[in-house]
This record gives C-alpha cells, sequence and structure tokens, in this order.
C-alpha cells in the first residue's frame, strides 16, 4: 500500500486530467455538436431514464464521475484503503478535487473574458480620442442637452 503522501499526490494528479476532459466534452467548442444532440435529447427523451442519462453527459460533475471511473480502472488508484472501500473513497475524492480544478478554471476564464472586454472598450475610446470624437457617452449627453 503506497504511503498517505503518495496517494494525495496521485489524487491531485490525476484529478488534472479528469478536470480536463470533463470541462472540455462539456464547454468547449470541439464537442459542441454532441452536445447539442445531448441536450436536445436530455429534454425531448421519451423516458426519465433516456433524459438522465443523457444529461449527465452535459454536465460537468455528472460527466466527471464517468471520467474519473474510467481513470479508476486504467489507474488502480485507490485512497485510505487497498479493497474496494478504497476504490470508492478515492472515486469520489477524485471527483471532489476535479471540480474544485473546474470551478478555479471557470473562474479564470470569466476573469480573462471580463479584462478582455474592459481591454476593448478601453481601446475604442482611445481611437475616438485620437479621432477628436468624443466618447459614446458624451455624444449621449450633448444630445439629451
Amino acid at each position: 500500500m503506497p504511503s498517505i503522501a503518495e496517494q494525495l499526490f496521485w489524487l491531485f494528479t490525476l484529478a488534472i486530467p479528469i478536470a480536463c476532459i470533463a470541462w472540455t466534452v462539456t464547454h468547449e467548442e470541439v464537442f459542441k455538436e454532441p452536445r447539442l444532440f445531448c441536450t436536445r435529447k436530455s429534454i425531448e427523451g421519451s423516458t426519465i431514464v433516456t433524459r438522465k442519462f443523457f444529461y449527465m453527459l452535459t454536465c460537468e460533475y455528472c460527466f466527471s464521475h464517468y471520467v474519473t471511473i474510467l481513470f479508476i480502472v486504467l489507474t488502480d488508484f485507490h485512497l485510505l484503503r487497498s479493497d474496494w472501500v478504497g476504490y470508492i473513497i478515492g472515486g469520489f475524492a477524485l471527483v471532489w478535487i476535479a471540480n474544485i480544478y473546474m470551478s478555479l478554471y471557470g473562474f479564470l476564464r470569466i476573469d480573462l473574458k471580463k479584462e478582455r472586454i474592459i481591454t476593448g472598450i478601453e481601446e475604442r475610446r482611445q481611437k475616438e480620442q485620437r479621432r477628436n470624437v468624443p466618447p459614446r457617452t458624451e455624444k449621449r449627453e450633448r444630445l439629451s442637452n
């Protein structure tokens, strides 16, 4: 049985590709068409089992469970115990850490997007000033007076 330090190292390391795969499949453009198909099936499915199955393929939290199961099978990862209980504990721990990683990544993306928008507004303002055209807000103020 590996030491606790080694198990924790693998917990935080394996959660990275799990988070990456789950995020990519459920959010990125490359999987847009399959995701739209699954979203449609999760709404229009004829049975509750069909709707829930397809929903779990579009939710990053739900999908991370599937990816985690795959990684546990591939790596034989277990946490704290070397029996089947260790696989269950390890699986839920991997899902939890992977979802923390995805949340942090989501916050980072929002922050980067906000910065791009602010930069774009500032660049437009500077272009307008170089052309001696008052910024849009000043145009509105003059029109309202």
